[in-house]
Formats: structure tokens, sequence, C-alpha cells
């Protein structure tokens, strides 16, 4: 047998075990990073700092995209454009403070010198650079309000998302207009209305995407990279909206054939195949349910060395918000309906270890997390954005204010968050362990749908190097890891593994 054909047998075989009908079809978390939808677990514009972004099309045809913004206690939606990338383009944008560049106003805003067509375009007013920009709204979470801050520093952090609406005809009106000529298109200012109204200029999306993030703070000399999670598989019909439109959103993944949506998840080494209703969010948490978080940390008490730890959540407002799902409580796996306890918040109960580098570890205070606030779970996280800190109130290198301390005596070590943990119970028997609703093939996933990553600041200021003064800071981020926890009988119970570890029965683990 040749190699091609090995590889087309080990491929087929893969496929009758797992018994999937049509691996391309199913939503997956693609590995190589390329997809039909872009998730980015962070921007912020606090302390000085920009969030540069970029999206690039590897593919031989436009797309028209749905880029998103969300703040972060409940993902309420901040700002939302059409963007129409032709062939093999790149858009690249800067998501700034306003009164960082002189303006006013105490929120978010965003600009471009990029000439890929927008819709709307960026004309709210004009930079020193000469950049047209648009600023952040506060309308979602004030219309109707949701017990949050409603003020407009709630835009300032959050994360975002790009989703793939439609390829665009080759050789169609709606390509023309968007296609650069000498490294400008010549029809933005009518290609949303040709791609509203002519259904022949599109069709379904493929995949081809991918994308990154930078948090950069010019003055402090530190730059925070990161690559944008890519989802593939997600739809196999157009999902055209115009802009302004809340739609297309996460929930609307779907098969082939749009009856239902399957999730691609690979588990400890297996592919787990889950199928839920089409249209339903579920298969979309599957591929970032996480049973244990895992990451390192480091930081001084002069402040000199600092961690923060992103831990976003991408799916969460679809389980959490009364305005989606038109009930005051959480709908599984969370616990808590934002603002059903606490205002502006919603707790889930977690489990932490924390050890240094020589294996020690110790007993974290009653909430694991400092200060506690009153009325707070046992080590809850309780936002959809979350940064965890290390160094003492008013720590995070990020300049976060959705913030939680970890209160570790280690200057450096490893840290362990159990998504699955059942030692003080949640807000019901049901949902203690955040165990997922079981899909229609009876798959349960243990856990939270988590993205995010470690950001590490070594701050030594000026030094100096051949008589002349240098700027020495420097920054790194490092992508969470996480273990799952799927089982296949959907009858399984969450048990105390070593190290604090949840997971369920070991007799129906996948």
């Amino acid at each position: 047998m040749n190699r091609n054909n090995l590889t087309t047998a080990v491929i087929a075989g893969i496929a009758g075990v797992a018994g999937i009908a049509n691996m391309a079809s199913a939503v997956n978390l693609n590995p190589d990073g390329l997809g039909q939808v872009l998730l980015y677990p962070y921007y912020t514009v606090n302390s000085g700092q920009q969030t540069l972004l970029s999206v690039v099309n590897t593919t031989a045809v436009g797309k028209a995209v749905k880029v998103r913004f969300l703040e972060g206690y409940n993902s309420r939606e901040v700002l939302d454009f059409n963007l129409f990338l032709s062939k093999f383009d790149v858009w690249t944008a800067n998501v700034f403070s306003l009164s960082d560049a002189g303006l006013s106003g105490a929120g978010a805003a965003i600009f471009t010198t990029d000439k890929s067509c927008t819709a709307p375009a960026f004309t709210q007013g004009t930079l020193t650079n000469g950049s047209g920009y648009q600023q952040f709204f506060n309308f979602a979470y004030n219309n109707p309000t949701d017990s949050g801050p409603t003020g407009d520093d709630r835009t300032r952090e959050g994360h975002f998302e790009i989703i793939s609406m439609s390829d665009i005809v080759p050789l169609s009106v709606l390509s023309g207009k968007i296609t650069h000529v000498n490294s400008i298109p010549p029809g933005c200012a009518t290609a949303e209305a040709e791609f509203e109204t002519v259904a022949t200029d599109t069709v379904p999306p493929t995949g081809g995407l991918f994308g990154a993030a930078s948090i950069v703070n010019v003055a402090q000399g530190t730059y925070y990279a990161y690559n944008a999670d890519a989802v593939d598989g997600f739809t196999a019909v157009k999902l055209n909206n115009t802009t302004g439109s809340l739609f297309p959103n996460l929930a609307n993944v779907n098969d082939v054939g749009g009856a239902t949506a399957t999730a691609l998840v690979f588990n400890n080494g297996a592919l787990v195949t889950a199928t839920y209703p089409s249209q339903d969010i579920d298969a979309v948490s599957a591929l970032f349910d996480a049973s244990n978080v895992y990451n390192q940390y480091q930081h001084a008490a002069n402040g000199s060395i600092g961690s923060d730890w992103v831990v976003n959540m991408p799916t969460k407002r679809f389980y959490v918000d009364p305005f989606i799902t038109n009930t005051s409580v959480a709908i599984i796996p969370f616990e808590q309906g934002f603002g059903q306890v606490l205002p502006g918040l919603s707790c889930d109960v977690v489990g932490l270890s924390i050890f240094d580098r020589e294996e020690n570890t110790t007993s974290l205070p009653t909430c694991g997390f400092s200060p506690c606030p009153p009325g707070q779970p046992p080590s809850s996280i309780c936002r959809e954005t979350n940064v965890l800190t290390f160094g003492g109130a008013n720590s995070s290198i990020l300049g976060s204010k959705l913030t939680s301390n970890i209160a570790s005596p280690f200057s450096a070590g490893w840290l362990g968050i159990s998504l699955t943990d059942a030692v003080h119970g949640g807000t019901s028997a049901s949902n203690h362990a955040h165990a997922m609703t079981a899909s229609t093939n009876g798959v349960v996933f243990y856990g939270l749908p988590v993205n995010g990553f470690e950001a590490e600041d070594f701050v030594n200021g000026n030094l100096t190097s051949n008589g002349a003064a240098v700027l020495a800071n420097y920054s790194g981020v490092y992508r969470h890891r996480i273990s799952r926890c799927a089982d296949t009988a959907a009858v399984g119970a969450c048990n105390t593994h070593p190290f604090g570890v949840r997971c369920c029965s070991t007799a129906s683990r996948s």
C-alpha cells in the first residue's frame, strides 16, 4: 500500500471508529489555526495600552465577515460591523482609548489605516494621523440594563470575534467592488448595498481565515501578542446579515443539511463526536470545554516581574444573560445568571491548586482569591472575561479592572484551576460539577468553555549599553493548557482524583 492509500485508510478508519459520517461538515477547533470563525480572548485600552489586531484571508476568494467586540462583564456588544476581505487580503486595526488620543470620552474606539472595505466606514472623526475612527457604544448594556456598570469605561476591555458570513463569488459585482486595484478597493461606498440586495454575489463560506492580536504599551515597551482561536466547519449555509445586526453569532452553528450541529473534540488522544440540534450553542461550547486549566506564573514584590492570566469564556453569555436566555437563572453548565445573586457578576465555583517550582504547595484561603467579595461563593470566577493576578491588589500588568487576585505565598510556579470542582457545590445539585447538557448521541462534557493565555512582564527600566541608556523591559504570552472530561455514557459522576483534579468516572470516560 502506498503512502497516500495508507493515509486514506487511516482517516477512513478513524472516521469509522468515531462514527463520523462527514468529518468536514462538523464544527471543530482547528489546531492549524485556520477557520471560518476567529475568537480573540482579550482586548484592552487600559493603562496607556492599545490592542492591535489582524485577520488574514488565505484563499483566492473574497470573504464577507462579521466583526464584533464584546465587553468583559456580560459580553454585551459594544461594536459590530461588516468587513469585506478580497482574495489574499489582510485587514488590520487599532483599538485605543479616546482619552489617550486627546478626545473626549472614557471609552474605547477603533481606527484603521487599512483600505479593505468596512460597513459602516469609520467616519466619526479624524485622528491626527489622518485616519477615521469609531468609538465603542454603551447602548447594549444600558438598554436593557443588566446590573453591571453603565459607564463608557465598561467598553475598555473585553474580547472579540470574527464570523464568516459568506464567500464572495469571483467576478461578481461585489467582488469587483471590494477587490483592490492599485491597493485600493474601488467600490467600498456601495459594497454593503450590493451585499444586502444581490444574493447571487455570495455563496456559503469556506474556511481559510487566521488572525492575531497584540496588546502594546509604547511607553513601557511591552508587547503581548497572541493568535486567535480558529473554529472551522462552523456553517454549511450563508449567514449574511446587515451591518449592525446581532447576527450571525456563535449560536448559529450548523451542519450540512441544517438539522444538526456536530462537534468534533479531541479528548486525551481520542476523537469525541457530539451531535446537537442545529443552532445550539453547546456545539461550540464543547470545543472549548475544559475540566482543568494549567499555566505558570511569577511575580516580584517590587512589581518588576508580573503575571496575569486571561480566562475568557467565549460562549458564556448564551447561558447567563437574561436578555438572551429569557430567564434570570443560568443554563447549565453555568451556575448563576448574570446579576442573579450579585449585581454585575455571574459566579461559578472552581478549585485551585497552586505549586512553586520545587513541588511545594499550600492551602489557599477560603475563597482562594483576595479580597473575597461579600456574598461570593468560595473560589469563584464571576465574569465573562476574567483576569487573574498574582502579586496582590492593583498588581495587574494589563491594567485590568476585571481582576481576581490569587493569594499565593510563592513568587513563581504553576497553578491548576479545576472547573469541575464539587467541594462547595453550586446553586443546585444538578450543575455543581458544571456538566453540560447531554448531546443527542449521549456525550456529556464536564467543565466550562474557556480560552485565554498567561501574560508575563519583566521590567528592568533603563539600563546602560555602550554608554547609552536603553529600555530593558520584556514581555511574553503563553496559551493556557487544558485537560478535558467527556463522559460517553451520559450518566457518569465526577470523582476526586489526585492533586485536586476532578473528572468523570473512569468506567465511562472517553
